[in-house]
């Protein structure tokens, strides 16, 4: 179980950050995309039950496998205050067992089945789907509506579990090389608002904090049905899976407690620096982030070209200057709502972040020069036609690999987000055309408001005591 989907070739060769394991759960191996199609058009059923649970259904027959998600409104974003962590604590404690499945038999069920699993916790909501034999459908929707409507919560599975998250954050972070930078970090100065700016792995002491009424509450104020998406894709059939969903599902009381902060962010008005040093690294860091557009603007469609020409794939242009030209690092990472998520998998205010490891010859003001050129090209300059024609490309096959992907994770990510945070989880349909419309002026104009220096965030890390003394011994 991840607490986000955390795909980060960001670090030297030897030293790349791990996954944030939140679970013995294992993570769904690789499976070679479907054909892509010439245009984006997923089947999409949406209904929603009496008690608010929403629930989209997408059939395809094409093999015997359905995919089943259900992801709560609920993320690190709006934990409660003094819980750091706490929304990834409870995403651990939805695996230790409901009123009629015990203890890790929820994951056994799966495995039994031939079925893969996993979990994670995101900005904005906390998700858990497996992907299963068609036939066994019924089975896993009772079990999924088992946990939301009686999640066995005991003193014993909330002491180990609180164990197992402290030492997930002292090996992921603590005790490892670039622990948590640049993506716990970079949030934390950004951001002004505590909810969007807070330690999301959590704080140690605040983890053992954490007490049994707490989760109790929790766990009935934001796991409930009004809560909540139900997407079903794959060898199905919809008035099938419907039935179903109200038989198990629809008897589940709603929450009366929802109540969601203020995340709000104000606009950034001056250049934020920060320096930080690692022990355990080898070689020094530079991480950078500016603030997105509102999500579902034009202006973000066109954020999302100029991350795929400034940063993503080998012809992006910060790629070409840093990585090529002045060899300052071996690659350059980042991305919207990157690395823990996508760009369309979020709610909320939002940052485009990048970092590099380089060699200790290499200053930080170079680096700067050199990413400031680009953007004021960028700012300057209309992209050519081939150039943003190349990024739309770029965009329209990444929704075509994640939607093909065999085994309907991707796809359900997005019509979960879509129908969560949107209330229209059609919208997958519509991404290619929201893309396209994007122009050369769009691009420009959007340069021109964020990525503007006074919307920027730096971080500067320098090795620790550790890496310097084989230096200090020449």
């Amino acid at each position: 179980m991840r607490f986000g989907t955390v795909r980060r070739a960001v670090l030297l060769a030897a030293a790349s950050l791990a996954p944030l394991s939140a679970s013995p759960v294992l993570a769904a191996p690789k499976v070679a995309a479907a054909p892509a199609p010439a245009k984006t058009q997923v089947p999409v059923e949406y209904h929603k039950l009496a008690n608010g649970l929403k629930v989209v259904i997408s059939p395809d027959h094409s093999v015997p496998t359905a995919t089943v998600g259900v992801y709560y409104g609920i993320g690190f974003r709006i934990e409660p205050k003094d819980r750091t962590g706490f929304a990834h604590l409870f995403e651990h404690m939805m695996f230790q067992g409901s009123k009629n499945l015990g203890k890790a038999e929820f994951i056994g069920l799966v495995n039994a089945n031939g079925g893969v699993l996993n979990g994670s916790t995101r900005f904005d909501f906390t998700n858990y789907y497996e992907a299963i034999p068609s036939n066994t459908t019924e089975t896993f929707l009772w079990a999924e509506a088992d946990r939301m409507k009686g999640l066995d919560i005991t003193q014993d599975n909330l002491t180990n579990q609180q164990g197992v998250v402290k030492n997930e954050v002292k090996v992921n972070v603590i005790n490892q090389p670039y622990g948590g930078f640049p993506w716990l970090d970079l949030p934390q100065l950004a951001n002004t608002n505590w909810y969007n700016a807070h330690n999301f792995y959590g704080d140690l002491k605040e983890i053992d904090a954490a007490t049994l009424t707490d989760v109790q509450q929790f766990f009935k104020d934001y796991y409930a049905p009004n809560n909540a998406v139900l997407v079903v894709a794959g060898d199905v059939d919809p008035k099938q899976v419907m039935a179903w969903t109200e038989k198990y599902f629809g008897p589940i009381p709603a929450s009366g407690a929802l109540k969601f902060p203020d995340i709000s962010e104000p606009r950034q008005t001056a250049e934020k620096r920060s320096e930080k040093t690692d022990p355990l690294a080898p070689q020094p860091a530079l991480a950078w982030a500016y603030h997105v557009p509102p999500k579902n603007t034009p202006e973000w469609a066109a954020m999302r070209l100029i991350d795929l020409m400034l940063i993503q794939g080998a012809d992006s242009r910060l790629t070409r200057v840093l990585v090529n030209q002045k060899g300052y690092s071996g690659n350059v990472s980042g991305g919207i709502n990157w690395p823990l998520g996508s760009a369309y998998d979020y709610n909320g205010p939002m940052l485009w972040s990048a970092f590099l490891i380089h060699g200790p010859e290499v200053t930080d003001d170079a680096i700067l020069a050199d990413i400031d050129a680009v953007v004021k090209d960028l700012q300057d300059t209309l992209v050519t036609p081939a150039e943003l024609a190349r990024a739309k490309t770029k965009a329209r096959s990444e929704i075509y690999d994640t939607v093909g992907d065999g085994y309907r994770f991707g796809l359900v990510n997005l019509l979960a987000s879509f129908a969560l945070f949107d209330d229209d989880p059609g919208r997958i349909n519509r991404m290619e055309a929201e893309i396209e419309k994007v122009t050369p002026e769009l691009i420009r104009k959007t340069a021109r408001e964020y990525l503007r220096s006074t919307n920027r965030t730096l971080i500067s890390l320098k090795p620790g005591a550790v890496a310097a003394a084989p230096a200090a011994a020449k």
